[in-house]
């Protein structure tokens, strides 16, 4: 039995059911699909608009997917015009969920079928609210804030991001929680206003006089358009934010707006190369998997091996400096002795021996401890100018053969800082010790790789990537730190602070292979991160990333 009030919503009745297909006729006498209520009047013929079915203790919801018309037979015989009034009017729909009639959130699948004939309602904006599951009100509770002080304030539980295009003046409203908790795509063709939407939540957020201020909140935005910065500019100078540029590196950096002097911060964009594991290597370099990734793995754990700041040798796997020192000459007496043997002149031998221990060395193997034994008179290696032995030769060979282990397992990549000249030359010792292993073919397969890498290393598009080892600040040394900045995460005593809640990085103009490297280096480096907070959602962390297709 339906109230007055539902009498007055009632647009017409059930004249078919199927499992997945209704069938509503609208009451005859309009010549259009507009229907006069007490509240306003409403279009009932919109796609995607909702119609409500009362059936004992509960609203059966459905969703209007198709209308249509059909002239009434008998006044169309004495009229060559189509009777708008009379004809039937009929709306395809089909169910979608169920509410309970008073109060009660919307859940979605249908249980029962309404009957043949039952009346179908217009839904009210508090009827949406409901379906939409955006009916709370906000709660007005007591917090401590960061020094333990006791605040009265008003907690939202939805902010308003929008108007409905198919319900008139209806204000489209999201639960903070659902919003912010998973994951959520804005779509449009270019220039629609997707970054204006994103600033607009923004503002819905930060910009509430009566609320909690969002100061925990944390937004990391990959801008590859260059137009966030702007686009934020009217949020409160009490949200701070950061602006990082990763490109055009000998460009200065304009000053933040009037607006925001004193809230905004502005630096260079720098991820240190040696916080990418050794995946993401193979996605800079374009690695194949078969032969180029294990050598590029080998050369990423001989930049652990033969380290450039020898006060972090602490390596996984290796008991002392003692296992350390043993491997290293190991590696180099094989590649030594690799090279001696081979069909290479002396001069031509002597010269790579030489050039390899400039860069990689040890107290047992050095330029000191080997070039006596490779002194060359008339393209042998002899004893000195005029002499016919070669005891010093000799003598390096027992030397080198001394070192040479049964394969011992090289440590693995470690993230310790390293310069990219000094991957350049692991690399080319990475490629020495496969040859040195019976792998002949290795550095044929490898060329794109070594030329990749060299053009890495002289592209100033990847100037962000290339981290100075001399010139390193606590937050270059150690992921957590370099986190902890992005995130405007500071340690007071036993106490997190936030200092700052949205971080902008400018990747405007940069190509996408460095959009595609800096977002994934950047998020899984915060996962990293967040996975080990306790409680683990104690800081949230909001990733916007413009143009994600990319």
């Amino acid at each position: 039995m339906m109230g007055r009030s539902e009498v007055s919503r009632a647009i017409g009745k059930i004249t078919g059911v199927a499992a997945d297909h209704i069938v509503v006729e609208l009451h005859r006498g309009s010549d259009n699909f507009t229907v006069v209520g007490f509240d306003d009047v409403h279009y009932v013929a919109t796609l995607g608009s909702y119609l409500m079915v009362p059936m004992h203790a509960e609203y059966v919801v459905l969703e209007v997917i198709g209308l249509r018309e059909k002239d009434n037979g008998a006044a169309r015989a004495t009229s060559k015009e189509m009777d708008k009034a009379s004809s039937a009017k009929f709306l395809d729909a089909v169910p979608v969920g169920s509410m309970p009639m008073q109060t009660g959130s919307f859940r979605f699948g249908v249980s029962t079928f309404p009957p043949l004939y039952a009346d179908a309602l217009y839904a009210r904006d508090e009827d949406l609210d409901r379906i939409f599951n955006v009916e709370l009100p906000a709660d007005i509770t007591v917090k401590e804030d960061c020094v333990g002080k006791k605040r009265q304030g008003t907690v939202p539980h939805t902010i308003e991001i929008g108007t409905s295009s198919v319900f008139k003046g209806y204000p489209v409203k999201s639960r903070l929680d659902e919003l912010f908790g998973g994951h959520v795509a804005i779509l449009g063709n270019t220039g629609s206003g997707k970054s204006c939407t994103v600033a607009t939540i923004f503002q819905s957020v930060f910009m509430k006089a009566e609320a909690f201020a969002a100061i925990g909140a944390a937004f990391v935005i990959f801008d590859v358009n260059g137009e966030y910065r702007r686009a934020l500019d009217n949020i409160p100078t009490w949200i701070k934010s950061c602006y990082l540029k990763a490109t055009e590196p000998h460009t200065p950096i304009s000053d933040p707006s009037g607006k925001r002097q004193g809230a905004e911060i502005k630096d260079r964009f720098r991820l240190p190369h040696w916080f990418m594991n050794v995946e993401e290597w193979a996605l800079l370099l374009r690695a194949s998997e078969k032969s180029q990734l294990p050598a590029l793995r080998t050369a990423l754990g001989l930049t652990t091996l033969f380290q450039e700041m020898p006060e972090q040798e602490v390596v996984e796997g290796c008991e002392g400096d003692g296992d350390l020192k043993t491997i290293r000459n190991h590696v180099l007496a094989k590649i030594i002795l690799s090279i001696l043997h081979g069909d290479a002149s002396s001069p031509s031998k002597a010269d790579r021996i030489h050039a390899l221990l400039n860069v990689f060395a040890t107290k047992e193997i050095s330029r000191a401890t080997v070039s006596k034994g490779l002194y060359i008179h008339f393209g042998q290696f002899k004893d000195g100018q005029g002499r016919e032995t070669s005891v010093n030769f000799d003598a390096l060979l027992e030397l080198l053969k001394g070192h040479v282990q049964g394969e011992p397992v090289l440590p693995s990549y470690g993230n310790r800082p390293f310069s990219f000249e000094r991957l350049q030359s692991a690399l080319d010792l990475a490629l020495f010790y496969e040859e040195a292993s019976g792998n002949k073919q290795i550095r044929e397969y490898c060329s794109q790789l070594v030329t990749r890498l060299k053009s890495v290393v002289d592209n100033p598009d990847y100037d962000f990537l290339r981290a100075d080892v001399n010139a390193m600040q606590d937050h270059d040394r150690e992921p957590t730190h370099y986190v902890n900045r992005l995130l405007g995460i500071t340690v007071d005593g036993a106490r997190y602070k936030k200092e700052r809640q949205i971080c902008i990085i400018d990747l405007n103009d940069a190509a996408d292979e460095i959009v595609e490297l800096a977002s994934a280096v950047v998020a899984r480096l915060i996962f990293d991160r967040m996975r080990r907070t306790d409680p683990r959602n104690a800081m949230p962390v909001h990733l916007i990333l413009e143009e994600a297709h990319r």
